[in-house]
Formats: C-alpha cells, structure tokens, sequence
C-alpha cells in the first residue's frame, strides 16, 4: 500500500514529502500574492473615513506644532544672545519637529496593523483568503506592506513640515536622508510588532495594547532600568586627573594644573548602553552625522544632545578626566588628557539590529499562526 511505513517510526515516503510541501507552501512568496493583498488592504483602508480623518487630523497637528516652535524660538531669538541669521533657530525646530513627528508615529502605526489579521478573522473574511493559493507568508507579508505604506503616507504628509525646519539653517540635507529613512525603519518594525499581535490574540485592542506595552517598554522602561542599574555597575576605580595645584585669587579659576592619581566611584554604564540602543528616539538621533563636539554647536539641539549622549554612555569613565577649569567654557581645552567620548563606534545599527529581530519575530509568529491546518484555536475564535 503506497504511503505506509517500513520501518517503526520511520514516515512513509509520501507523508514526508507532503510535510515538506506544506512547509514550503507556508513560506513561499510571489510577487502576485503580495501584490493582491497588498491592494486589497489598501483599498480597505482608502475606503476608510477614520483613516482619511487621521490624515488630515495629522497634518494640521504636526503644522500647527512647527509653525508654533519656529514662532516661540524666533522670538526668542530677537530677544535674547542669538545673531538673528536663522542658523542656530534651525537645529532646534529640526528636532522639536522630527521628535513629535516619531512620538505621533508611534502612537499611530500600531493601529495600523493591530486589526489586520484578528479583524479580519472576527469578520470572516481570513479565512476567505487562507483557502486561496495564497500563502500565509504572502497574506501576513502582504497586510505588512500595507499597513506600513500606510504609516509611511503619515510621514509623507510630515515632509514638507519636516524640510522647513532644514530651511531655517544649521541642518544638513544629508541628516534629512538618515531622518527618514530611520523613520520610515522604526514605523515598519512598529508595524511588524503590531502584526504579530494582531495573529496572537482575538481582539484588535488587546492587540494594540499590548504593541503599545512593547513599543512603551523599548521606550521609557529600558531607559529607566539604565539608571537605575547604576549602582551595581558601580565600582571603585584608580583615575588619574588632571587637576588644579593653584588658584587665582581674584577668578577663582586654575593657573597651574598636574596629573593626581585618585580613586574615584566609577560608573560603568558602558556595560549597559545597549539598554538605550533600541529606543526609537535614540535610533533617529544616533542616525544623523556626528557633531565633533558638543560644545562647539551654534545652539541647542536635541538630536545631537541625545546622540552625544548616547555615545557618552558608550564610554569608559575610568580613563583619564580632565578637571583643571581654566574659565567659564570648561576645563583646560589644551590639557594633555585623551578624549574619552566615543566617536568611532555607532549605537544604532544595534539598537537596529535588536528592534528588526523583534519585528522579525511579529512576522514569523503570524505566518505559523496562519498555516493550514490550524492545531489549536482559542475559545471563540472564528474560523469563517
């Protein structure tokens, strides 16, 4: 009889052969199939009035945010130490602007994607579409693309919004580039989590919660375990410093300066920097090109702030430490001290890396979540 065993526990030829069909079914892509889901997602969703309502409700809000920013800080600059040229102004609106643009970005993707495969289930139409010859990586790849060309249609809508603040000076178009394209990166990963989701559990907003419970954690708790890991990446170390001998008496600054060797609480927070590498924030500012020197920039500017940061956190405090405060500008920009700040290693292609195995992992849950046969349903879910 064909298809039977000939050995105890060994499966019949035909048995092994169809396991390995149906496995390559699950994971075979096209071009048509992606074609044909992507499309009739997006036709639901131009269909939508909420989704349109959000755009419009996006544009006016992310306007109304730059044109109130370069208001505020235009008239602080005509009255305060500011040249009036419109350089320093264009860092900070750049980044106010990019800023806001990702904290509404993250509150809008996952809601793009919570409901894509649930939703569809709930109303019957999934199963419509698992019948076909489409395969569960086609549909859940598909409902990818379009949820995520959705979300990038909100960050569309930001460009010019985003290429006013480069006009007003002191931001490179190449900072643009790196923008954007970290940007439209972080709302698919968002897009992806939110996929997974979608595939697990029954409902669209248990889905969305619980993207927002991830998205919150990368966010705000992995920054907030950072600091508080402090004292027990804490330890006594032997610095050497260079440090003040002598005062003068009327500045209170140094005149003579020599090497000490002191024993300093070090905080070695280059042991858990990778906690702030996936923060979508940190993502967007560590992308753009490096400031050689915080001090040396015309004003403020967020971006550059957080990603100096960031690659101070990377750094080893237990080196050398200049602390020899020659004037109000810092300590002594000649003394013989080594530059401790990291410039030559990036924080984002890992916080990268970590952020793609998680939309990764949304992916390939929701495609062995949509195979057919299915094993095991929850209670009450809907199958046509």
């Amino acid at each position: 009889m064909t298809g039977t065993t000939t050995d105890a526990g060994t499966p019949a030829p035909t048995e092994t052969a169809a396991s390995a069909g149906a496995e390559r079914a699950t994971w075979s892509l096209s071009w048509h199939g992606l074609r044909t889901v992507t499309r009739l997602e997006l036709r639901q969703r131009v269909r939508s009035t909420r989704w349109k309502l959000a755009l419009v409700l996006w544009v006016v809000v992310v306007g109304l945010i730059t044109g109130l920013t370069t208001w505020a800080l235009t008239v602080e600059a005509r009255d305060s130490y500011h040249t009036g040229t419109g350089e320093p102004l264009g860092g900070m609106i750049y980044s106010i602007v990019v800023f806001f643009v990702l904290f509404l970005g993250l509150l809008v993707a996952p809601t793009l994607s919570s409901g894509a495969i649930n939703g569809d289930r709930n109303a019957g139409t999934l199963a419509t579409l698992q019948v076909t010859l489409l395969s569960p990586a086609e549909i859940v790849l598909g409902k990818l693309a379009a949820s995520w060309l959705a979300a990038l249609a909100f960050l569309v809508a930001s460009v010019p919004f985003i290429l006013w603040a480069l006009l007003a000076g002191g931001v490179t178009a190449l900072a643009l580039v790196g923008t954007l394209f970290m940007l439209a990166v972080v709302l698919g990963v968002v897009c992806a989590i939110g996929l997974g989701f979608s595939a697990v559990v029954t409902k669209p907003s248990a889905a969305a919660v619980l993207t927002y419970l991830t998205i919150g954690t990368i966010t705000v708790v992995l920054p907030i375990l950072f600091g508080l890991l402090a004292p027990l990446t804490t330890t006594s170390d032997t610095v050497r410093v260079w440090t003040q001998t002598s005062f003068d008496q009327e500045t209170g600054f140094a005149e003579e300066c020599e090497w000490q060797t002191q024993v300093r609480e070090v905080w070695h927070h280059e042991r858990t920097w990778w906690m702030l590498a996936p923060n979508p924030f940190v993502l967007v500012a560590d992308a753009q090109p490096l400031t050689a020197d915080i001090d040396e920039m015309d004003d403020v500017n967020l971006l550059a702030m957080l990603q100096y940061g960031v690659r101070y956190a990377m750094t080893d405090e237990s080196a050398e430490r200049n602390e020899c405060w020659t004037g109000y500008d810092g300590p002594d920009p000649d003394a013989p001290v080594e530059e401790t700040v990291v410039t030559d290693r990036m924080a984002w292609p890992w916080g990268l890396g970590l952020d793609l195995l998680l939309g990764g992992a949304g992916v390939v849950v929701a495609v062995r979540r949509l195979r057919i046969p299915t094993g095991v349903l929850p209670k009450g879910t809907r199958v046509a």
